[in-house]
């Protein structure tokens, strides 16, 4: 127990650095982006298209989130491991905490780039829907007193529910939209030289995911065995 607790000490500490060396890469490092033509975007949209390398990373996060929602619901149900509804609920709400970095940091790129903060754009659109629908999620498990049907109920709706995510994903191919495709050069995607900056974010933040998890799913742990001892004090 003691070398778990040192190990997730120092992927912890390991994360916060990483999070700073990504936000001096992305703020200072990084190259400014060009439009298609290779021109100025102007300073607004220039510092606005920084957001990118936290915008996306936050996006992926989410979307690695609610995957691994899903498998842990798929395990649980297989095995009715308690352990399985944990990693599915502490996934679940890192994922909600991300969505919502994901539409916040969306509405602020929009407004220089679209000159709007929101538009029902088919992957905004989506995206809305798969937050929505993981609000709900936890609004199930409210409802619910029992554990264990608690649990089976929030599985087999965390399985459906992640139906959303690739829905989501593949809605910038599927439908006419203006939110531009990531690794398209000629649609203000990235350039050659934003990848590098690009893809340290994106292994910073998987990273960022796992150490939240740990330790959301050690104090949802800790929290049972609080609840186990109160029912055996009769509290």
């Amino acid at each position: 127990m003691q070398r778990s607790e040192q190990t997730l000490t120092t992927l912890t500490v390991i994360a916060g650095l990483a999070v700073l060396v990504a936000a001096y890469l992305a703020l200072v490092v990084a190259p400014p982006a060009l439009g298609p033509s290779g021109q100025n975007l102007g300073p607004d949209l220039t510092a606005a298209q920084r957001i990118i390398y936290f915008h996306v990373p936050s996006a992926w996060v989410s979307m690695l989130a609610f995957a691994v929602t899903m498998v842990a619901s798929i395990g649980y149900l297989r095995t009715g491991n308690q352990r399985w509804d944990i990693a599915a609920l502490s996934s679940a709400e890192i994922g909600i905490a991300f969505t919502i970095a994901v539409l916040g940091s969306g509405s602020v790129w929009a407004k220089p780039a679209w000159n709007t903060w929101w538009t029902w754009d088919p992957r905004l659109t989506t995206y809305t829907i798969v937050f929505l629908l993981y609000v709900s999620y936890f609004m199930l498990r409210g409802s619910m007193d029992d554990p264990a049907r608690r649990a089976r109920f929030a599985a087999v709706y965390g399985i459906f529910a992640f139906v959303s995510v690739p829905i989501t994903f593949f809605s910038i191919r599927w439908w006419r939209t203006i939110h531009p495709v990531l690794f398209d050069a000629q649609n203000f995607g990235l350039s050659s030289g934003m990848k590098p900056v690009f893809f340290y974010c994106l292994a910073t933040f998987t990273l960022l995911y796992m150490v939240f998890l740990l330790h959301r799913m050690r104090l949802e742990e800790t929290r049972e065995e609080v609840e186990e001892l109160k029912e055996q004090l009769g509290y």
